[in-house]
């Protein structure tokens, strides 16, 4: 199965809420050219739940495998493998603010989900989704390109113009925590970024990206300052996805 990328079009913090968890408002959008690739491989090294490939690191999947566990479904698992294990190529550049880790641990749930014939409904999905991470709620939606509020769990369709996105990745990982860890140490109008949040929404993709790119992201400043390498791309006008490193122009 293909684990596709996203990109953040656009990323205002609208807010933070009673777990000091940030609000945000974002346009989503499905990259269909940048995707890792997930499969059930007879490959075994060891006994148990095990990922073989290219990218073998803990990852959001195994959160997953844990939660699928917590409902009730141990014996299924152990037995299916048994004999099996999950193949993981990355391809999705690790710390580049696309996704990565939230798309694969969808895909895994839906694969498994199939494969075992698990009857999980799409509100129980959901709920699996909105425990392990923002990004993932979009990536069980399905859409090409959505309207992201809330923490990542409000998404709404919506039909846009999507153009096929240059996008660079520069050759180290951004760290999200420190990035909005620098977002929290900075001067920001809450205010203003909600009523620039609520026009952007409205408007396609060829018409936000007329905007600046520091105005379109809240995070890029804060990140070139934990960052400084990052400089370079605001300054030629790139657009940062997520919390970086990932950037990218039409």
């Amino acid at each position: 199965m293909k684990a596709y990328a996203k990109a953040n079009i656009f990323l205002k913090i609208t807010g933070i809420d009673s777990r000091s968890y940030h609000l945000l408002q974002s346009r989503f959008v499905l990259l269909k050219n940048i995707f890792d690739e997930l499969e059930f491989s007879s490959e075994k090294t060891k006994d148990g739940f095990e990922i073989i490939g290219n990218f073998t690191q803990d990852t959001i999947i195994h959160k997953t495998y844990k939660e699928l566990e917590i409902l009730g479904f141990s014996n299924e698992l152990n037995e299916f493998f048994k004999n099996k294990s999950l193949k993981l190529i990355k391809n999705i550049p690790i710390g580049g603010g696309l996704g990565g880790s939230s798309t694969d641990a969808v895909a895994f749930l839906l694969m498994i989900n199939e494969t075992l014939n698990l009857k999980l409904s799409k509100k129980q999905l959901e709920q699996i989704c909105q425990k392990l991470g923002s990004d993932l709620i979009f990536f069980l939606s399905g859409y090409g390109s959505a309207n992201v509020s809330g923490c990542g769990e409000i998404v709404e369709n919506f039909e846009d113009d999507f153009n096929e996105l240059k996008f660079i990745f520069p050759n180290f990982e951004c760290s999200s925590a420190k990035v909005y860890q620098a977002f929290d140490r900075s001067k920001y109008d809450l205010q203003a970024n909600i009523k620039l949040a609520k026009t952007l929404k409205t408007l396609k993709i060829s018409e936000i990206l007329e905007f600046k790119n520091t105005d379109l992201n809240d995070l890029f400043v804060p990140c070139v300052k934990i960052y400084p390498k990052m400089q370079t791309f605001l300054d030629e006008a790139y657009f940062l996805s997520g919390s970086g490193s990932g950037v990218f122009k039409v």
